[in-house]
């Protein structure tokens, strides 16, 4: 019994010098005196360090270097005494105030264990490590009695009151959970930061960002700077990033923004010689990206301006600045296009319903021009970087945002949001807690509205890598997300003959203005093209190139359409004699010869290629479906060959390069069983007949 009692008392003796504060005093570790001056050594300068760091404690989005070289020197006095209340505290700091932030809360909580009282800031870092570990109401706890006890006449009582009200946000938003999964995309993620996700409207290429080892010169502790890389989705899995090709990536930090929506252009940070952050933009010319050129200097004021967007139709950039001397941090800015060939666009405006008194920022325009997504530490953020929800009302102006709720945003940083055009599926980066390490790429799949099992099996099979979904009904009943009411339309331009890509270039016209909404050239290496149309409109779509006859496609998208992906391979004809062409954007009144307004873009464009080529000549040829009599379908095709051709001769073309003739239903290019073969059979076509 002597012996057993004898024992227990050393095991309690031992288990109380566990909870014990080891101070760094020389008194605690007499028997190794040189192991304790190199770890004192150690804790003095990581001290020095740490205390610089704190200087600038709230940080937007890296780490202050000076924390990770003090994080350098206190884990070499951890290894000798790892039961330091004050050591545990600062390597606490130092990673709450990382990218690694997980990785603070045991320290933290360890610091409280030995000493409750290790500093007068260690009741705001243990509320920090219970919101992290989901502990809201016993966060709440730890930040009132900081709150109560922190008497400094600072704004830091901002940050306390905002903390605040994450916890009883954070609560609500935690025990209610939306309809989706956030899946890790290992393929893309490293323990280092991986960040800064856009993709194409189909889902299948994305640019992302990554201080991953890389060809240049680590720092002083290690770290690489920020590249730019790519990656491609085959078979439904990511392949491993590559960077980017072209003149990119430098030594300095290269952090990508946004891709357009065709993939033909991109938004990036880089860092100027003035130290700040200005937003440059490059073009995709075959498989390599030009050198990137400075966006604009209405923008690029001296500030730092980062994380900007496109908006659908090119007239408006979207993006966060930081003024100097602010007290906001970066504010969500939106800038008007003056003259988009010169790069000019006008001062920006702060967006007041979507920028808080916190940091506001990336941003995200979905295609469908009514939907901006994101990230903000303000409003109602469950902690850190939230992403937020709003939709343009219908006085033109910014609906309050609506946090997208858990698990899409975490106590973590959740920020950057790019979606697929189908609004089912989304990328975002984090440091949540499950990751590689530092931010990770995550995958939003969303569910879409509960239903009977016997009418939704399909979201039943989805995955955790969820391949894109047959039923084009789910996303447009996700609330929290786009309605996803428009037209995707993607393939490549080839030669008709030797199959080979062709680069050319593609008009969008809205039929009912006549006006010219977007041009842009597809892939000179692939031919490749991908392009959003929304619901509500007629779409006359011209492809043209040098040497081959235009080709035009027609899509007319009714108000409330569900989404829909259209991919077709254009074959473009070169100009010879016998080569044919259908003009799908010219319109007639049913059963009537006269011409609609909405043709005059097309028939337009084939009057400036007879003017290009002034020896050519060309049958304008009309035709019908089977419907009605023979005769009657034979004089009807006539006199519209004949309405197309008195157009041309009052655009300033020949007669005598002309013929008008109408064949009636007898050549049909498609079955005449079905409404939309009959559609097609209703056509006018012009055939090269002389060059």
């Amino acid at each position: 019994m002597k012996n057993i009692l004898t024992i227990t008392l050393i095991a309690f003796g031992f288990a109380a010098f566990g909870q014990e504060d080891v101070e760094f005093k020389s008194g605690n570790f007499k028997d190794d005196k040189d192991g304790f001056k190199k770890a004192k050594d150690a804790f003095d300068k990581g001290t020095e360090y740490w205390e610089m760091g704190n200087e600038d404690v709230f940080m937007v989005r890296d780490p202050d270097l000076d924390y990770w070289k003090a994080l350098e020197q206190f884990q070499i006095a951890y290894d000798f005494n790892p039961n330091s209340a004050e050591l545990n505290f600062k390597m606490g700091v130092c990673y709450a105030h990382s990218t690694y932030k997980e990785k603070c809360v045991s320290f933290f909580e360890e610091a409280y264990k030995r000493n409750p009282e290790v500093h007068p800031f260690i009741n705001y870092y243990m509320g920090l490590a219970k919101q992290l570990s989901y502990k809201f109401d016993d966060a709440l706890e730890f930040y009132q009695k900081f709150e109560t006890d922190y008497r400094k006449a600072d704004d830091f009582g901002k940050f306390v009151k905002q903390r605040k009200k994450e916890c009883v946000e954070g609560k609500k938003i935690y025990n209610d959970p939306i309809r989706a999964w956030v899946d890790h995309v290992p393929e893309v993620s490293t323990k280092y930061n991986d960040y800064a996700p856009s993709i194409t409207m189909d889902g299948e290429e994305m640019v992302l960002t990554s201080d991953r080892p890389n060809s240049h010169e680590p720092n002083e502790v290690g770290q690489y700077d920020d590249d730019i890389y790519t990656t491609t989705l085959v078979n439904g899995k990511w392949q491993t990033p590559k960077p980017i090709r072209g003149k990119i990536n430098t030594p300095k930090d290269d952090i990508s923004n946004n891709l357009h929506y065709t993939g033909t252009k991109m938004l990036l940070n880089k860092i100027t010689q003035d130290g700040d952050f200005d937003i440059y933009e490059t073009f995709l010319r075959g498989d390599t990206w030009s050198e990137p050129v400075s966006f604009s200097r209405q923008i690029n004021l001296k500030s730092n301006d980062i994380y900007a967007s496109y908006n659908f139709n090119n007239k408006l950039i979207y993006y966060s600045k930081d003024k100097k001397g602010g007290s906001n941090g970066y504010e969500i800015m939106v800038s008007g296009v003056m003259n988009y060939k010169n790069r000019e666009y006008g001062l920006p405006n702060r967006e007041m319903a979507v920028s808080s008194t916190f940091n506001d920022g990336p941003v995200y325009l979905h295609p469908d021009g009514k939907t901006m997504y994101f990230a903000s530490e303000g409003h109602n953020s469950m902690g850190g970087y939230d992403i937020f929800i709003s939709k343009k009302e219908k006085s033109g102006y910014w609906g309050k945002p609506i946090n997208m709720g858990y698990p899409i945003n975490t106590p973590y940083d959740d920020f950057f949001f790019a979606a697929t055009a189908n609004g089912k599926f989304a990328y975002i980066a984090s440091n949540r807690e499950g990751g590689k390490g530092g931010y990770d790429i995550y995958k939003v799949t969303f569910w879409g509205p509960e239903k009977s099992p016997a009418l939704a099996t399909q979201d039943y099979l989805l995955a955790s890598i969820a391949r894109p979904l047959q039923d084009p009904e789910l996303a447009g009943e996700v609330k929290v997300t786009t309605s996803a009411n428009l037209t995707v339309f993607k393939g490549k331009t080839i030669d008709a003959l030797t199959k080979k890509p062709v680069e050319a270039v593609i008009e969008i016209t809205d039929n009912n203005t006549g006006k010219v909404t977007e041009e842009f050239t597809t892939n000179s290496a692939t031919g490749k093209f991908l392009l959003s149309l929304n619901s509500g409109g007629n779409y006359g779509i011209a492809v043209k190139a040098d040497g081959y006859l235009f080709h035009s496609e027609n899509f007319d998208i009714p108000a409330g359409s569900a989404y829909n992906m259209v991919n077709k391979v254009i074959e473009l004809k070169n100009i010879k004699i016998g080569s044919k062409i259908a003009l799908r954007n010219v319109f007639f009144d049913t059963g009537k010869s006269t011409l609609r307004p909405e043709s005059s873009s097309e028939l337009d464009r084939l009057v400036k290629l007879l003017k290009d080529v002034p020896s050519l000549k060309i049958e304008l040829s009309g035709h019908t479906d089977n419907t009605g009599s023979a005769q009657g379908n034979i004089t009807l095709s006539q006199n519209r060959a004949e309405a197309v051709m008195n157009y041309l001769v009052n655009k300033g073309i020949s007669k005598s390069r002309l013929t008008a003739k109408g064949y009636g239903s007898s050549k049909p290019v498609a079955t005449n069983d079905t409404a939309e073969g009959r559609q097609l059979n209703r056509r006018t076509e012009f055939e090269i007949t002389g060059n």
